[in-house]
């Protein structure tokens, strides 16, 4: 296991749908890539192609990496690009088959030819890998790997995971017996003692700042989901259901805004139904979103974005959690369970199918609930353990290689997994658990270890043959 100090913004990115790893996490390697460029003399560039790998290459389309890789190279940033203007830059690219490098230079590029799927090859560090070749006019090339490696995190080939960014934190968290130990000596919460290594990075004032912005852009998004309809994109023809199920729900209530909103919702009471279909509601629209090139969270990656924000909402709107500390202790929580499988497992689907995206985060939900609701780091612990337990071995099987079909809905049963895992361990003794989270942990990366590749976001196996669909109809 790699020492890691790994922040709440680390686990928490903000960017552009629908993966984390195959969408934000390319975007992010071609901005580093620029770096290189403009060392060497970006007005001297004639030339860039970019080589994709593996399962980048096989779930490239659906998940846009052609786009992100393209937008990354004209030194667009993810978190503040806007997504309505996607598609008409890529389709002016397309046309002219010119690509305004990093801002700066003009190039000739055609995205048909210089971003290449390379289907059957695969490098061995993992099997997110792309490859991108710069050639000057002076007759100089060079060539960067970089690898996502889930979550939005990204390695340059040579370095080490985590590149270099090593921080020396006050209560250093490699396994969750350590988070426990940490507790126990200082009496903080989890989120307290999350917070003591966040002083590391910067001010209190400066996290909670960034973590309430964290929670805006998820607020945001869910309230945008639950209010756009129709088809979304890729071919699978997949109807959006958030606006149908918020519409039902609100039952002809009106409203202007997101505080009005969570007004409705609340006046409709706690029923177990009504509460079960608003948790499902504000998943599917996160996700919904997210398949839509939309701006989302990482949470710990985009294909099981809804999770978190939908268990957060849950308790804002369901237990009294509408107070901006509250929201970012149970953040700050989330952040450190993501941490842990981070550090311990892997966050990226490629290497351990869908158990490494719905099973984290619904385990990262389930844990920051427990202790919102009162819990101690034990049964924090606890509820995390059992959430991830009933996730192992779960498939990553993207059918035509978009992140639609199974994802959202399953963003929907780690959200619903998560309220239960956290309630069995409110109502449980930590001390008589038989299996901790570091236990979970191991055993979802041997699991990972076993699973075949066909399940691992390649679209060849599971659920994503049962579609007469090929990627290329997508």
């Amino acid at each position: 296991m790699k020492k890691e100090s790994i922040s709440v913004f680390d686990i928490f990115k903000i960017g552009v749908g629908p993966s984390s790893s195959h969408t934000l996490g390319p975007w992010r390697a071609a901005l580093r890539f620029l770096d290189t460029v403009y060392n060497k003399g970006i007005d001297k560039v004639s030339s860039v192609r970019v080589l994709l790998y593996g399962s980048l290459a096989k779930t490239g389309v659906g998940h846009g990496t052609d786009v992100a890789v393209v937008l990354g190279l004209c030194g667009e940033d993810p978190v503040t690009f806007d997504v309505n203007e996607i598609t008409p830059r890529m389709e002016q690219i397309v046309e002219q088959k010119k690509m305004m490098l990093g801002g700066k230079k003009e190039i000739a590029f055609d995205t048909k030819a210089d971003v290449v799927f390379l289907f059957d090859e695969s490098l061995p560090y993992h099997p997110n890998a792309l490859t991108f070749l710069c050639s000057f006019t002076d007759g100089n090339e060079i060539a960067e790997t970089y690898y996502s490696i889930g979550g939005g995190f990204v390695v340059k080939e040579g370095e080490e995971d985590g590149d270099g960014s090593f921080v020396k934190l006050p209560y250093p968290i490699e396994k969750a017996e350590y988070l426990v130990t940490a507790c126990d000596k200082t009496g903080l919460s989890v989120s307290g003692v999350v917070m003591e290594n966040e002083k590391m990075w910067r001010s209190e004032e400066e996290t909670k700042r960034g973590v309430l912005r964290i929670w805006e852009t998820m607020r945001d998004c869910i309230y945008r989901g639950c209010h756009i309809g129709g088809e979304l994109p890729g071919g699978l023809q997949v109807k959006r259901r958030a606006q149908a199920l918020n519409k039902t729900l609100t039952d002809g209530k009106t409203y202007n805004n997101f505080e009005e909103w969570l007004a409705v919702i609340r006046s409709g009471g706690n029923s177990f139904k009504y509460t079960l279909d608003w948790v499902s509601c504000f998943a599917l629209a996160v996700n919904e979103e997210n398949a839509s090139f939309s701006r989302v969270v990482t949470a710990p990656t985009n294909g099981a974005a809804g999770v978190v924000p939908a268990v957060l909402l849950y308790f804002i709107a369901f237990c009294d959690g509408y107070d901006d500390d509250k929201i970012v202790n149970f953040l700050l929580t989330a952040s450190e369970v993501g941490s842990i499988f981070k550090k311990g497992a892997t966050l990226s689907a490629a290497m351990g199918g869908c158990q490494a995206e719905i099973g984290v985060s619904s385990s990262m939900a389930a844990g920051a609930l427990a202790e919102a609701l009162g819990g101690n780091v034990d049964q924090c612990l606890m509820a995390s353990e059992i959430a991830m337990e009933h996730h192992l071995g779960l498939t990553c099987d993207p059918v035509g290689g978009l992140v639609q079909v199974p994802c959202i809905e399953r963003n929907t049963m780690g959200a619903i997994k998560a309220i239960t895992a956290c309630q069995l361990a409110l109502q449980s003794n930590p001390d008589h658990a038989r299996i901790s989270l570091d236990a979970v942990v191991n055993t979802m990366w041997e699991t990972a270890l076993d699973m075949h590749h066909k399940y691992k976001e390649t679209a060849e196996g599971g659920l994503a043959l049962q579609l007469p669909i090929s990627l290329s109809e997508c």
